[in-house]
């Protein structure tokens, strides 16, 4: 699928491995209504392509800065309008990309504030800049959190610190969201796309049927008694049983060689 452009938003596939760049030229990437749209269209067709992993990015010195203030400004008298257009076009984009059955990573640029921060976090693997500034932002100009940001800081770190990083807005560094578990890794800045890279080219190669049963057991796995938990792996790792990546998979143990899945 050959590159794509639209409102400060690239995408593209190639190699099995489809790719999301936040793309502003002339200052930090937020999201305005434009920018959404073009975001949720590259989602679309990220997702309608089939790749075997996507990668979320940013260009430059900054991943997201979140909300468009200055375009928030402009429906100062019906900002709730405003907010309702904006999440209804972002929410099932995202949830899209969360949700799709390939696994996903985001490498985190730079500094990321308020509803970018759903975006960056909404991956199977997180990896951040050295130069990757955290600040939620919310409690600051009086609204709550969108963009999934609430569910994602709280899978990743617990309820009660979420609530707090939530609720005192203070930039937290790289290293500390390290600690925390915000992120899963940190490298330098010059780094971070080559690491991306090499992360995408590896899943890339994996079983991806495998890859979407892993998803859909751990996602739900905390809503779902021990019954129902191996109830679903029984169903899955037959029909994974059935599928040619698994008969390639165990001659290539026996072969004591890398296996080459087709992951279709």
């Amino acid at each position: 699928m050959e590159e794509q452009t639209a409102d400060n938003v690239r995408w593209s596939v190639a190699g099995d491995i489809g790719r999301i760049v936040l793309d502003r030229s002339d200052g930090p990437h937020t999201i305005s209504l434009a920018s959404t749209a073009a975001l949720a269209r590259a989602v679309a067709e990220i997702a309608a392509a089939k790749p075997r992993v996507v990668l979320l990015t940013g260009s430059g010195t900054i991943f997201c800065a979140g909300g468009d203030i200055a375009e928030m400004r402009q429906h100062a008298g019906t900002l709730d309008v405003y907010i309702d257009e904006l999440v209804g076009i972002a929410h099932p984009a995202l949830l899209r990309l969360s949700e799709l059955p390939v696994p996903v990573v985001t490498a985190i640029n730079g500094p990321v504030g308020g509803g970018g921060i759903g975006w960056a976090l909404c991956g199977d693997f997180a990896l951040a800049a050295a130069s990757m500034k955290l600040r939620t932002g919310y409690a600051a100009i009086g609204l709550s959190p969108d963009m999934g940001a609430s569910h994602f800081i709280t899978r990743r770190i617990g309820s009660l610190r979420a609530r707090q990083l939530l609720m005192l807005s203070d930039p937290i560094d790289a290293r500390r969201c390290l600690d925390f578990g915000l992120v899963d890794e940190v490298v330098p800045d010059a780094e971070l796309g080559a690491r991306a890279q090499t992360l995408c080219e590896r899943l890339a190669r994996a079983p991806t049927a495998s890859m979407a049963g892993i998803k859909q057991l751990c996602e739900g796995a905390a809503r779902r008694n021990l019954h129902e938990q191996m109830a679903l792996e029984k169903s899955l790792i037959e029909a994974r049983a059935r599928s040619s990546d698994a008969s390639e998979g165990v001659q290539a143990f026996l072969e004591k060689r890398a296996p080459r899945f087709s992951g279709r």
